[in-house]
């Protein structure tokens, strides 16, 4: 057999007393971990190049290109399994322990790896506690200027069968990096080593005012809580029983979708669908499946007609939280059912889907001592998604304000109080609009400089940069962001519709109309936000009596849609109506504003698109100055 040896990154995970989670109730064990690892492990894995060599039954060896995407793929599972193992028993929870080292390793023909470098990162492992990973010095000295968390120092130590100590680091997962941490300068015996991991968490604990996860006897808040949802098989109701797979397909399908959206836990079809043909309480698939929301249905078709109906419940209470049907007509099965599905995906996603309709509503209901990471973001959010004036938009900047002085490290705060910036810079509600821009401008650059970013925060970021390239004139660059931030979730819709602007603004207005209409079929009950920029989009092409009618089913008469309908009439020649618009949007929100100011919020790639909308707005009669 040929072998090759190579220098590789090598990581070794294992469950934590998996012998004792399998006899207590093997049924359920194996469903969480086959759900565990289709929802969580083998996507990061994936996302940080990682090849998985081999699984042993509880344990996995995973090969990787760097150490740097070793160890963030370990923190990202890590702080995973924080979020799904929060509020249940310890008894319950799923943990695991990991090992990474840099290593010489033989890789034989059939890709199986062996050597020193996959034993010392075995061994690692094993003595690992519960939740943390475990790090050998080479593999550390490549990423020690790079962590965010606590780190102890464990001193040269004697693994098993390995001939020489091996100094071994130890990353705190869910622990922020201490100010001034340094390494301990002992090494430590092994009966020593508890008492000073003891001692680290409660310098810890003091340095950071308990931060990270609080819970009290009625609730737990998370620094960071996303919504985990189990898509249980929708029943089939068809009277043709030959078509029976639609109602696996239409569960499958939205289980896809759902699963590209980073601020969303999908539950696997493998865990979800041991539930088909049964009986069951939501409450108790809640429980099995540490799910907050389930979503059940049904679907029926007869001749050329398909209806589905959707419910989502929340498993907590067992409550509808929301519930619609959908008809359609139509000879292909298939398209139908990519259609409903795609609108059901819409109604439950997106910024003002239902389940961050819920979200608000418990951030809310908390008490404000208890507020984590994400609470702030949550409350901060809910006022900037519906501000129609600057004092709303001030309240949402104040409580990210409020976080960040609470959370200094949070990445989501900081991206959100940039869109906050954006906000106010796009609607003038600033003296100085150029500013606004350039805050947003640092504070996303100084996010997606951060490492081990969420894939939620990564979206944020991309998204809010794309924006802020467009008004500094980088619109190649500008796109790129844009086709970053789709990519980590496909099926955002006011994600998409949203930075349709950014193709506008990069002189591709019919592409923008292609993203728009693709978000609007999936989320037709978003169509008001999203006929904004279809407007845009249409009067950019002279496309000017459909570009009127669009602003006019869009936020009409909040916002600067006066002005966008202004430009419109003035190009048909209907200066009179352009006029009146004129008046009401001064008369309304700023009886000051200029043609000036109208160039400080808007950018194309082709400076003479601004130049005709200030020249027609002087028709109106907006003075220039």
């Amino acid at each position: 057999m040929s072998e090759t040896r190579k220098l590789a990154a090598i990581l070794v995970a294992d469950v934590v007393g998996y012998s004792r989670l399998a006899g207590a109730d093997e049924d359920r064990i194996l469903a969480r971990l086959r759900a565990l690892r289709s929802d969580l492990i083998d996507p990061t894995i994936a996302l940080h190049r990682g090849r998985i060599v081999k699984r042993t039954g509880d344990g996995s060896l995973i090969e990787f290109r760097s150490v740097v995407d070793a160890v963030r793929c370990a923190v990202e599972v890590q702080n995973g399994m924080l979020e799904r193992n929060a509020g249940l028993p310890p008894d319950r929870r799923i943990e695991f322990r990991i090992g990474i080292h840099l290593g010489d390793v033989v890789e034989e023909s059939d890709g199986d790896l062996m050597g020193d470098g996959v034993n010392i990162a075995a061994r690692l492992e094993g003595i690992a506690q519960p939740g943390a990973i475990c790090l050998s010095e080479d593999a550390y000295r490549q990423v020690s200027g790079r962590l965010d968390m606590t780190v102890a120092d464990l001193g040269p130590t004697q693994l098993k069968n390995i001939e020489r100590p091996v100094r071994v680091y130890s990353l705190e997962v869910g622990q922020p990096a201490l100010a001034k941490a340094k390494p301990l300068k002992v090494a430590l015996t092994a009966w020593a080593r508890p008492i000073a991991a003891v001692m680290v968490l409660l310098a810890v604990l003091a340095a950071a005012g308990w931060y990270g996860i609080v819970r009290s006897s009625t609730h737990t808040v998370a620094a960071t809580h996303f919504p985990a949802i189990a898509v249980l098989p929708f029943d089939d109701l068809s009277p043709d029983k030959s078509i029976g797979y639609l109602g696996d397909g239409v569960s499958e399908d939205i289980i896809t979708m759902l699963s590209r959206f980073p601020d969303l836990s999908v539950i696997a079809r493998n865990s979800s669908f041991v539930y088909k043909g049964k009986p069951i309480d939501i409450r108790q698939v809640g429980r099995d499946l540490n799910v907050d929301y389930a979503l059940e249905g049904s679907v029926r078709k007869e001749t050329d007609q398909i209806r589905i109906t959707a419910q989502l419940i929340d498993t907590q209470t067992g409550k509808h939280v929301w519930a619609e049907r959908y008809d359609k007509a139509g000879k292909d099965p298939l398209a139908l059912q990519d259609e409903v599905t795609g609108k059901i995906v819409g109604a439950m996603t997106g910024e003002k889907g239902q389940v961050k309709q819920g979200q608000y509503h418990e951030a809310w209901g908390r008490d404000a001592a208890n507020l984590g990471e994400y609470d702030y973001y949550l409350r901060g959010h809910d006022i900037f998604m519906n501000a129609n004036s600057r004092e709303d938009n001030d309240r949402a900047g104040r409580i990210w304000e409020e976080g960040l002085a609470k959370y200094p490290d949070s990445n989501l705060l900081k991206v959100k109080l940039g869109w906050y910036h954006m906000k106010a810079g796009w609607r003038w509600w600033s003296d100085d609009v150029p500013a606004e821009f350039r805050r947003a401008g640092e504070l996303s650059r100084a996010v997606l400089a951060a490492n081990n970013l969420s894939p939620q925060v990564k979206r944020l970021a991309h998204w809010l940069f794309a924006q802020v390239l467009t008004t500094e004139g980088d619109f190649d660059r500008a796109a790129t962001e844009a086709d970053a931030a789709i990519a980590l979730a496909p099926y955002d819709s006011s994600l998409i519709a949203d930075l349709s602007s950014v193709l506008i603004a990069c002189g591709k207005p019919d592409k923008a109309l292609e993203w728009i209409d693709a978000a609007t079929i999936r989320d037709p009950g978003s169509a008001r936000d999203m006929n904004y920029n279809r407007g845009l989009a249409l009067r950019i092409l002279g496309n000017y009596e459909d570009s009127i009618a669009a602003f006019k089913q869009a936020n009409y008469p909040d916002a600067d849609t006066r002005i966008h309908l202004a430009i419109a009439l003035v190009r048909l020649g209907r200066i009179d109506e352009a006029r009146a618009e004129v008046r009401a949007y001064l008369g309304k929100n700023d009886p000051k504003f200029t043609g000036a100011a109208w160039r400080t919020a808007w950018f194309y790639s082709d400076p003479a698109i601004v130049d005709r909308e200030v020249a027609d707005l002087a028709t109106a009669g907006l003075p220039e100055k």
